[in-house]
């Protein structure tokens, strides 16, 4: 299967993605159905990156911790060289056929990740520079092993996103859309994130039970200044979680204040990092003295 969630620069040459754009009312004529001849043959290639609500939903159909379930069922790769990561399925071991793949199909129908869930529809979600909001259109995935393209049934690409459930995951997944868009657009005005901000990124949106303890622990409370029901709704739900990691990374990595800072741990914290900073400036122009000692005792000689 083809990855059919999508952000940024497709389609591209090579691509089975039919590059004509288009809005949700556009029809298509598709249909998957078990008999099909070509039943499963998308499940036994797969290439599917999933969202931070795809992982949720898996992890708690397994009952399984986060870190646990990334690790026995994904694998990170990076989104760009040297940027923050995405995560995507791992196939099965010396294969590549999706672990939850049976002879009747989707043994997690019900949970099933949003690529899968827009099959053959590819999302393309679309934020240019400087620009506050993003975009939304679709293209279709034609793949050669695909009869469902043959079927006669027509439908629109609403009605198909509708039919599939995507909705609530497109909304639920929004904020982190956004977040990677909006790096993205930004550039190289952003600059390369810290190792620390990777870290951060990889948590609050993947690692969710971490980032749950992250958020409840002491050093959180100190300096972030959450009312208490919020800090309880958030700590009891983990869509509220998840949406809660969203903004905790804007604010972090691209500034976005909607998470309000005790003021004195804040100063604190700013006059420690003012301390450093002239500290490393000045450690950096006694380094220059003494080079320049250097140069000049070598000129005498």
């Amino acid at each position: 299967m083809t990855d059919t969630y999508m952000a940024a620069d497709l389609p591209f040459p090579g691509s089975p993605v039919v590059p004509e754009m288009s809005d949700g009312s556009k029809k298509i004529q598709f249909q998957c159905r078990k008999g099909i001849a070509c039943w499963n043959a998308c499940c036994s290639n797969i290439d599917i990156s999933l969202t931070p609500y795809d992982i949720l939903r898996l992890k708690r159909r397994f009952g399984m911790d986060s870190g646990e379930f990334l690790k026995k069922y994904t694998a990170p790769y990076e989104l760009e060289p040297g940027s923050i990561v995405g995560v995507k399925l791992r196939p099965v071991e010396s294969g590549t056929a999706c672990q939850f793949m049976t002879d009747g199909g989707c043994s997690v129908y019900g949970d099933r990740p949003t690529a899968c869930r827009y099959y053959p529809v590819a999302l393309l979600s679309l934020r240019r520079q400087g620009e506050t909001t993003d975009t939304q259109s679709y293209a279709l995935v034609k793949e050669e092993h695909c009869l469902g393209h043959n079927e006669p049934r027509t439908i629109t690409i609403n009605d198909y996103r509708q039919e599939q459930g995507v909705e609530e995951y497109d909304e639920l997944a929004r904020g982190w859309r956004q977040l990677i868009l909006k790096k993205k657009s930004s550039g190289p005005s952003i600059g390369k994130p810290t190792r620390r901000s990777l870290e951060l990124f990889f948590m609050a949106c993947y690692d969710l039970d971490r980032f749950t303890s992250f958020v409840a622990s002491e050093g959180f409370s100190e300096l972030y200044d959450v009312p208490a029901d919020e800090m309880q709704q958030i700590l009891r739900n983990d869509t509220e979680t998840m949406l809660f990691g969203f903004r905790f990374l804007k604010q972090v990595l691209f500034g976005e204040q909607t998470i309000p800072l005790k003021k004195e741990v804040a100063e604190e914290r700013q006059q420690r990092l003012r301390e450093k900073r002239l500290q490393a400036e000045s450690d950096a122009a006694g380094k220059l003295a003494v080079e320049q000692d250097d140069t000049y005792d070598d000129r005498a000689d």
